[in-house]
């Protein structure tokens, strides 16, 4: 959805009121949507690099298709997670009977709250200005598992 070019204007008794509601609630959603964006990709490369040096990898063995993240428009949320029948799965995140928890995921954002505070921080701070905030925002919708 492109910026709303609606402006609401007044005018009664020589005196005008402009509205700007519209356009700053989607700058503010779209801001909010690119800070999870943003760290989604830093959680992802850091579960990858866990995720290749935890024992079991085989060498030359593809992982980072198993883990996605999810932007979603509608709920304004992110999620991260793996991909269904991949080699790290939900058993090796919450563990099974013959097999213990490793919570890559859960530790990795854990571990990252500080960068994910300072990615956030930087977004919802460029509300104030109005050409930085277009800057940040990209307005496709991305499913990532990509390497970047």
């Amino acid at each position: 959805m492109p910026m709303p070019r609606s402006v609401t204007r007044v005018r009664r008794n020589g005196v005008e009121f402009t509205s700007n509601v519209d356009r700053v609630k989607y700058t503010i959603q779209e801001l909010a949507r690119a800070a999870l964006k943003d760290v989604a990709k830093l959680i992802r490369r850091r579960i990858l690099d866990k995720a290749r040096k935890m024992p079991g990898m085989r060498k030359g063995k593809r992982i980072p298709n198993a883990f996605q993240y999810w932007v979603r428009k509608r709920e304004s949320d992110l999620q991260i997670g793996v991909k269904h029948d991949t080699w790290y799965g939900v058993d090796q995140e919450l563990g099974t009977n013959g097999q213990p928890a490793r919570h890559i995921i859960r530790d990795t954002v854990y571990e990252n709250i500080d960068q994910i505070r300072i990615i956030q921080g930087k977004y919802l701070s460029s509300i104030e200005s109005e050409n930085r905030a277009r800057g940040l925002i990209d307005e496709e919708e991305e499913i990532g598992n990509e390497d970047n």
